[in-house]
């Protein structure tokens, strides 16, 4: 089992940032390939960034490309979510999410199927 703790949401300006992180504890984090997904209110939850267990490789949905970094730190269990250049249409709940190790490689990483781990969510609204 892993833990997931998300936080780092909160109330900003179009234009700012801001950085999620993604505590996880329980089984071996740094063996588990992980993402960042959100959900805004009427839609279904969709990908934002996923990552590599080593953190070599990152993939992202388009709407965020060149805006938004995913990076992880797997010496201290954690994940992080670098937002520049916010935008109204960012403003959703944030969910990190994670692969068991059991599983083999990641294939589809854009979905949410892919993952067996998920946080509570923290908030972004994004101001115009």
């Amino acid at each position: 089992q892993v833990q997931l703790v998300e936080s780092g949401g909160g109330l900003v300006q179009a234009g700012g940032s801001l950085k999620l992180s993604c505590a996880a504890s329980g089984r071996t984090f740094s063996s588990s390939a992980a993402a960042w997904f959100r959900q805004a209110p009427g839609k279904e939850r969709g990908i934002v960034a996923s990552i590599t267990r080593s953190g070599a490789y990152t993939f992202y949905a388009d709407s965020v490309k060149g805006r938004f970094t995913i990076s992880r730190d797997n010496a201290k269990n954690t994940m992080y979510l670098h937002m520049n250049n916010l935008k109204p249409e960012d403003t959703a709940v944030y969910y990190c999410a994670a692969r068991s190790d059991l599983r083999g490689s990641l294939d589809k990483w854009w979905s949410s199927g892919e993952y067996d781990y998920w946080g509570q969510g923290t908030q972004v609204t994004v101001s115009s």
